[in-house]
């Protein structure tokens, strides 16, 4: 071969190298760069979002928001965002002085705006989510966010979202199903925080929990004795375990009442890939069927 053909070809090469780093180099900066407060939300953006986006999420897999405390990481994923997706309702109360902290100029979304807040005592109960009905309305205000944010992808945002809507409306009547299978008389468990009041109200079950909306303070021995009394008097099938939360109360709580434990729900967080409920459709289901297990058998 020629030395001049060498050249030639040596300089395409190098030309090919150098387009093809700068090409995926694009196609990442592209992306529009989204931060979701927790683990449920940052499925909800993904879903949305589909390639074109990419999501960070502060509190992850088995993360406990209630209680959660922010890093200076986390500060400069907020600076570096250009959409913050947040649950509202006094859900993430270390949120507001992260974002003022962080410096950045990030479009904050509020996930649940538009839902009617379920209200206990003066407090709002921030756990919009359980509905699945609830879940529709925060895939329709990360829709319109991302496509505010990103006006020439605003058709695959819609495209995206009425695709996974759809799927929401089969989950919302599968559920319903399943509860309808359980006698009516058995429709009550135990769980360890009131993390289940949406999903009482959509669904027909009820929850009585030791711990109120949050977890940031434990149940008092008052509360506790009242919750076993009512679990003897009422008869009340199975007392739940919470990802998030020490299993040791309600391992008590299931000793000193001879009640069984119906297992593990997953309340405010998701699980890691390998785990049962690695987005909120798997969250979900997996409810609905330890729920249904526990209370027909």
């Amino acid at each position: 071969m020629r030395k001049s053909s060498v050249f030639v070809l040596c300089a395409v090469l190098s030309l090919v190298n150098a387009i093809v780093p700068a090409r995926a180099q694009d196609k990442t900066q592209n992306k529009i760069d989204v931060v979701a407060s927790f683990s449920i939300l940052g499925d909800f953006v993904r879903n949305v979002g589909g390639e074109r986006v990419a999501v960070t999420t502060l509190v992850g897999p088995n993360g406990d928001a209630h209680v959660y405390t922010p890093t200076p990481r986390d500060a400069k994923k907020i600076a570096d965002a250009k959409l913050v997706v947040v649950n509202g309702l006094g859900f993430e109360g270390w949120l507001p002085r992260l974002v003022k902290s962080s410096g950045g100029k990030a479009v904050i979304v509020t996930a649940t705006q538009g839902i009617a807040p379920r209200k206990l005592d003066s407090h709002e109960d921030p756990h919009a989510w359980q509905s699945v009905a609830n879940a529709r309305i925060y895939v329709a205000n990360i829709r319109d966010a991302l496509a505010k944010a990103d006006p020439a992808r605003a058709d695959i945002y819609k495209a995206n979202a009425e695709a996974y809507l759809a799927k929401l409306t089969t989950l919302d009547s599968d559920v319903k199903a399943a509860v309808a299978s359980i006698p009516s008389v058995h429709r009550k468990v135990i769980s360890t925080h009131d993390a289940f009041g949406y999903f009482a109200a959509a669904y027909g079950i009820e929850f009585i929990a030791p711990q109120g909306v949050s977890t940031d303070s434990e149940p008092s021995a008052k509360d506790i004795a009242v919750i076993i009394t009512q679990l003897k008097i009422s008869k009340i099938p199975a007392v739940f375990l919470e990802n998030i939360a020490d299993p040791r109360l309600m391992r008590r709580i299931a000793a000193e009442t001879g009640a069984k434990i119906g297992g593990t729900l997953y309340s405010d967080s998701l699980t890691p890939e390998n785990g049962d409920a690695p987005t909120y459709i798997d969250m979900v289901r997996h409810n609905i069927k330890a729920l249904t297990s526990a209370l027909t058998s």
